[in-house]
């Protein structure tokens, strides 16, 4: 099994549409051993649904957030996961320093850093606003942000899932950098 953990802000609006639209892709793509989960690196959203606009923007693609609850990223998760998706720079910061090893920081990505149109740039160019304080255009631009990092998620995961052994580096990861 792979396990991806997509992480914003408070796990209202960012992070679970992510949630969804990679879900719906990885099992459109054959991906069955794929389970995708999200987060918040702060607890101010804990127990609360997702917001919304958010959810009125996956339950126009076909996806049911209900169930939806929000919850906080724990240090334990590392040992798990295989690949965190940071959605904003202050995320990627935070999780790569909350990170108790080298190979569970070389896990945390910026999400954007598997759309073509901004990989090659620093990860401070890899970020998704968050919506929350915007109107129903923003959420609809996040969406369309999201998506355009699909299919090299998708691409990685699958890498991922054929690798007989050892795992291949996510793009633009650099071991080094803190």
């Amino acid at each position: 099994m792979t396990l991806v953990a997509v992480v914003c802000t408070g796990n209202i609006c960012r992070s679970p549409m992510a949630e969804y639209m990679i879900r719906a892709a990885a099992e459109e793509a054959g991906l069955f051993n794929v389970f995708v989960t999200s987060a918040g690196t702060a607890g101010w959203e804990l127990g609360n649904p997702i917001d919304s606009r958010a959810s009125e923007i996956l339950q126009a693609l076909g996806h049911d957030a209900s169930e939806h609850t929000a919850r906080q990223f724990e240090l334990h998760e590392f040992s798990n996961v295989d690949l965190v998706l940071a959605m904003e720079d202050e995320h990627y910061a935070h999780l790569r320093h909350l990170a108790p090893t080298a190979h569970d920081r070389a896990k945390v990505r910026m999400f954007r850093a598997f759309d073509p149109k901004v990989a090659h740039r620093g990860i401070e160019d890899q970020g998704i606003y968050d919506p929350w304080y915007g109107e129903e255009s923003d959420f609809e631009a996040v969406r369309d942000l999201i998506a355009a990092s699909i299919p090299g998620i998708i691409d990685y995961l699958r890498e991922l899932e054929e690798a007989p052994s050892g795992k291949p580096s996510p793009p633009g990861e650099d071991k080094d950098q803190d």
